[in-house]
């Protein structure tokens, strides 16, 4: 049996990272990585989040048209996109990334904050905070000073942009931050070594949250806080 790990933007690249660093999560599940078919190759606006949506629908079309025999599903794009209606049509535990994170970060009762790309997503990304129930402990979304698409072409530079908003979340009060995005998920990584706030990666902290689900027999309602 297997967690299918659903990226619903179309760049396989990041499909198969994701699936990397849930493995190194050490939570003993396995996972598969599934790409959307169609959509953008970044999620960095509402329509496009829209559209992945609508792949993550279709891949698990995909996925029951081949019988496949599935512990769990991760919706690994930090809007998570399609999350609502997963739940309401499978019987296993579906988590997204974005929630998974929340959650963790708000451990404890602390105040934690995301550090991001994409502006453009500011009001999805409270809305996904709001759901989670967990507002009263959010201290808002930093975004790096670059464009999306440029801020991730260079690793290096992607770093320094995302320790840039770190630090500014830490300034504003939050005692956490959440790295907000799948095709971050390498670079989140990296900002534990360089951070001196806890540093909430979504990919790992989905893997651990979805083996909490499996464990406790969890159908695809959330988990409660």
């Amino acid at each position: 049996m297997t967690v299918l790990l659903v990226n619903p933007n179309t760049n396989g690249s990041t499909t198969a990272a994701m699936v990397e660093i849930a493995l190194s999560a050490g939570t003993g599940l396995d996972f598969a990585g599934r790409t959307a078919p169609f959509g953008a190759s970044m999620i960095t606006e509402p329509e496009a989040l829209a559209a992945g949506a609508r792949a993550v629908s279709a891949l698990l079309e995909e996925a029951f048209a081949r019988r496949e025999p599935l512990e769990g599903v991760i919706i690994a794009a930090f809007g998570d996109p399609g999350l609502d209606e997963a739940r309401r049509r499978l019987t296993v535990p579906v988590c997204g990334i974005g929630e998974a994170s929340f959650h963790e970060a708000a451990a404890g009762g602390r105040r934690f904050a995301v550090a991001t790309t994409t502006p453009a997503l500011e009001d999805a990304i409270t809305a996904r905070v709001a759901r989670a129930g967990l507002v009263a402990q959010f201290a808002g979304t930093i975004f790096t000073e670059a464009d999306p698409v440029e801020a991730i072409a260079e690793e290096a530079r992607l770093i320094a942009f995302l320790k840039a908003a770190v630090e500014k979340a830490a300034q504003s009060g939050a005692e956490a931050v959440i790295i907000g995005g799948g095709p971050l998920a390498r670079a989140a990584a990296q900002l534990h070594r360089v951070c001196a706030i806890p540093i909430i990666e979504p990919v790992p902290a989905a893997a651990r949250r979805i083996r909490s689900m499996i464990g406790e027999g969890a159908s695809g309602a959330p988990l409660p806080q």
